[in-house]
């Protein structure tokens, strides 16, 4: 039931105490607030006192749960490799070969689907975000790729074998390169387009033009 409407002559109600977040759900809160913004137009460069302003808390709040804002993108990291990740090993430690287009049409497909899911962590996955941070990140977010490609390496040569190909490795390595420049070009197409050319667009039909 609804609460009946105050008298106008009582006198509000004061403001309720903010809630205390504990340290892991700040931080979580911080990375979720990062992530927003990175989703919005004009986000080349975010500073840690825009972000403690989205926020309401001070800079020196930040900073008592990541050391830097490079940590805060290595979190970033972080989850869209352990997202990704999680999802890529169950398809290539699958027993069974895939219909067409095959594991590695599958893999392609997370990590896109992943990417329009979370519009902020694909201009982390292309590096826009990470233009103007530490170089560490770039690093890190090209290392994220060549698992990736090592990982369609892996089951593209097992699909070679299958069909009795001669050099299983020099073709699963080929297939491979294409495949994440496939994937690199979907996403990159969605940040440039604020959003608005989906990865997944005609993807069935696309990842069996590749596979």
């Amino acid at each position: 039931m609804d609460a009946d409407l105050p008298d106008a002559a009582t006198p509000p109600a004061a403001p309720a105490p903010k809630k205390r977040l504990k340290p892991g759900e700040r931080r979580h809160q911080i990375l979720q607030v990062l992530a927003g913004m990175l989703e919005q137009p004009g986000a080349e460069r975010i500073t840690t006192a825009a972000l403690a302003a989205r926020l309401d808390v001070s800079e020196a709040a930040l900073y008592r749960h990541f050391a830097s804002k490079a940590q805060m993108f290595e979190a970033l990291i972080e989850f869209i490799e352990s997202s990704v990740f999680a999802l890529v090993n169950q398809i290539v430690e699958h027993p069974q070969p895939l219909p067409p287009p095959g594991k590695a049409g599958r893999i392609a497909s997370v990590i896109l689907q992943f990417g329009e899911k979370n519009p902020g962590m694909t201009r982390v996955m292309v590096g826009d975000a990470l233009v103007y941070e530490n170089e560490r990140l770039t690093a890190r977010i090209n290392q994220f790729f060549d698992r990736i490609e090592s990982s369609l390496r892996q089951v593209l040569r097992a699909a070679a074998e299958l069909q009795g190909s001669a050099t299983p490795t020099v073709q699963a390595s080929a297939q491979a390169s294409v495949w994440v420049s496939f994937i690199l070009g979907r996403l990159q197409r969605y940040a440039r387009t604020g959003f608005k050319r989906l990865p997944t667009e005609q993807l069935d039909a696309s990842l069996r033009s590749i596979g």
